[in-house]
C-alpha cells in the first residue's frame, strides 16, 4: 500500500481511478520555509535562482520527508509526496492567494502557453529508500470571456489550484490543449509514478484493489 502525503482531491482521485487506493496523511510543512531555504542555498553557492522544477521537487522532497518521518512501515510500503507549479511568462507561480490574484493569473494565461511542472518524491517505509521525478506538461489555455472568468473564480475552483485552473474540473473547458501527461497536470504523473515505484521494488498491478480479474461467475 503507497500513502500520499497531500490533501490533494485531484490526486486522491486519480489514484482511485487507476484502480489505487492510497492511505492519505497531509504534511505539515511549511512551503514558503522550504522554497526560501532553497533560494538561500542556491545564493550562498553561487548558483542561479532555482527552476520550477527544482522548486516543485524541493517541496515534493519534504512533504514526503515529513510524513514518513511519523509512518510506521506496517502501514504503508512507500511514502509519495507531489507538488505542482505553472510556468508562465517568465513566472513561476502555485495556488493564487485570492480571487484578485486569480483573476490577474487568467489576464496571462488567456490565449497563452505555459508549463504545468509536478514533482514526485518516493521514500520507501523501511529503509528510506528513495525514488524521484518530474513531470512537465504544456498547456494551451484558450480566451475565456471576462464573464466567464469571473464566473469560474467566482466557484472556488481556481483557488486551490496551482495556476489558477484544473482540467479535470470547471476549467477543463478554458484549457484548448495539452502537451504532455494530462495526469501530472492533474497532480500525479501515472506513469512516472509507476515507473518510480518500480525502481523501490513495488509493482504497479500489485497496487490495484480489488485484485483484477478475480470477479464473480
Amino acid at each position: 500500500m503507497i500513502l500520499l502525503a497531500s490533501k490533494s482531491s485531484g490526486r486522491l482521485a486519480t489514484l482511485r481511478a487507476a484502480g489505487v487506493e492510497p492511505l492519505v496523511r497531509a504534511s505539515s510543512v511549511d512551503e514558503e520555509a522550504v522554497l526560501h531555504e532553497l533560494a538561500q542555498r542556491r545564493r550562498t553557492t553561487g548558483l542561479a535562482t532555482p527552476s520550477a522544477a527544482e522548486q516543485v521537487q524541493a517541496l515534493a522532497r519534504a512533504k514526503a520527508l515529513d510524513v514518513a518521518a511519523s509512518t510506521d512501515p506496517q502501514d504503508a510500503e512507500v511514502i509519495v509526496g507531489c507538488d505542482s507549479m505553472l510556468e508562465i511568462d517568465g513566472r513561476v507561480v502555485g495556488k493564487p492567494v485570492n480571487a484578485a490574484d486569480a483573476r490577474e493569473r487568467w489576464r496571462t494565461m488567456s490565449g497563452s502557453t505555459g508549463t504545468l511542472h509536478t514533482g514526485h518524491f518516493l521514500v520507501r517505509a523501511v529503509d528510506g529508500a528513495i525514488a524521484e521525478g518530474v513531470s512537465s506538461a504544456t498547456i494551451r489555455f484558450g480566451s475565456p470571456s471576462q464573464t466567464e472568468i469571473d464566473a469560474y473564480i467566482a466557484s472556488g475552483e481556481p483557488l486551490g489550484c496551482a495556476g489558477a485552473f484544473t482540467i479535470d474540473g470547471l476549467g477543463g473547458a478554458f484549457i484548448e490543449g495539452i502537451d504532455g501527461d494530462p495526469h501530472g497536470v492533474v497532480g500525479i504523473s501515472l506513469p512516472l509514478l509507476r515507473r518510480l515505484l518500480a525502481d523501490l521494488g513495488v509493482r504497479w498491478t500489485d497496487l490495484w484493489a480489488p485484485p483484477v480479474g478475480k470477479g464473480t461467475d
